[in-house]
């Protein structure tokens, strides 16, 4: 089978899939990749961070937004936290899938405890939405030695790679550097302390 007539059928797969609450189906790097939510440190940090995201864009134009599909050709993630225009429909992706992937500014993940889940954030993920070039992509990961934040900006999509990438420890501060979240601080505040301090 050619690779197109492979990613058809993911693609049909994908939109045909039909999971228990709680469940996401993502395709990264052209797989479909089914997993949980999270639990609860993880939706903690995620809720923490959408709440000061949503806050500091309050009279923005743009939004915070969570449990929303990112399409970009035939492939799809659910981020954590992404931003995008606060009025979607004009980012909308066909068929009311999601939004597109090049109305989207920055996406957030919180990595989860799964050897699987680590690997599809640090790696497959990163690739992707370098892929698609959206802007900003920050990973929480607990599971980094104490606790890091690492941001990614300047995307490559030739290259699924990205030019600029910050990673700091859990107790310090990283400001966003552009888009519409520019000046927005993620620090102990929202990630809470480095484990172990």
């Amino acid at each position: 089978m050619k690779g197109s007539s492979v990613e058809k059928v993911v693609w049909k797969a994908w939109k045909a899939m039909e999971l228990p609450e709680g469940y996401r189906a993502e395709i990264v790097e052209g797989v479909i990749e089914v997993s949980s939510n999270g639990g609860f440190a993880h939706a903690q940090v995620a809720n923490r961070l959408w709440d000061a995201l949503a806050d500091f864009l309050r009279d923005s134009e743009y939004g915070a937004w969570s449990v929303t599909d990112v399409i970009h050709r035939r492939t799809a993630w659910t981020p954590d936290v992404l931003v995008a225009p606060r009025d979607g429909k004009p980012g909308a992706a066909k068929g009311g899938l999601g939004l597109k992937a090049s109305a989207v500014r920055m996406v957030v993940e919180v990595v989860s405890p799964g050897k699987r889940d680590q690997e599809r954030d640090r790696f497959g993920k990163r690739r992707d939405y370098a892929r698609a070039g959206i802007p900003v992509y920050v990973l929480v990961d607990d599971y980094d030695g104490q606790g890091a934040v690492t941001l990614f900006t300047m995307p490559q999509p030739d290259r699924a790679d990205w030019e600029d990438i910050h990673r700091v420890p859990y107790g310090t501060d990283v400001t966003i550097p552009e888009g519409p979240a520019k000046g927005f601080v993620i620090g102990e505040a929202i990630t809470g302390p480095k484990r172990g301090s």
